[in-house]
């Protein structure tokens, strides 16, 4: 199976990489087109500021060629957000695969949101045997409301979308890499898919 890791130049991709290789899989880390095109599946994952990736990802076409994938992909983090139409981080229009707005948090709150939280309301194969009110991880300023697309919620201010699905597209705003055994079982799912 071919696991391609989309290289964007900012953060996170060597922990997305070492989790799939704890569950047995050797991805490649790539922005190559043709690489991406061939993999089974395809998983975004993000830290870092909006505008600068999807800067990234225009000059290399990647944001074109995301939406048109057919095998299942995994946006996290601000993969997750730039899957959306746009984010308030640095006015960014995104790649529109989900016709959502990433807001940010109120100032006066305490952000980013920053650890453990738990997560509900729990659909589709990607929550496969994972239990309602499960903890995972979260690192984020900005967020998505819940919506049409929601597969799991979670609860900091405000409720807001833990996990989105859309077809083949899958998203989630929390980081699995670093969700322990219930995060290490999603990635499972995903791969699983």
């Amino acid at each position: 199976m071919i696991i391609a890791i989309i290289k964007y130049n900012a953060g996170n991709i060597t922990s997305v990489a070492l989790a799939l290789q704890r569950l047995g899989y050797n991805p490649e880390i790539t922005d190559n087109p043709v690489l991406i095109r061939k993999a089974d599946k395809v998983i975004f994952p993000g830290v870092g500021e909006a505008s600068t990736t999807m800067n990234y990802l225009r000059i290399k076409k990647l944001n074109q060629l995301l939406p048109a994938l057919e095998q299942p992909v995994l946006g996290i983090c601000l993969g997750m957000q730039l899957m959306c139409n746009y984010s308030m981080e640095g006015n960014t229009p995104c790649i529109g695969i989900f016709d959502e707005l990433i807001e940010r948090f109120p100032a006066k709150e305490k952000v980013p949101h920053v650890g453990w939280s738990q997560i509900d309301n729990l659909k589709g194969e990607l929550f496969k045997n994972i239990p309602e009110n499960s903890y995972v991880y979260f690192v984020h300023s900005y967020f998505a409301n819940a919506s049409q697309y929601s597969i799991a919620n979670t609860n900091y201010i405000k409720p807001f979308t833990a996990a989105m699905q859309k077809d083949n597209f899958y998203a989630t705003q929390f980081h699995p890499e670093r969700s322990g055994k219930i995060g290490e079982l999603i990635l499972k799912n995903f791969i699983e898919l």
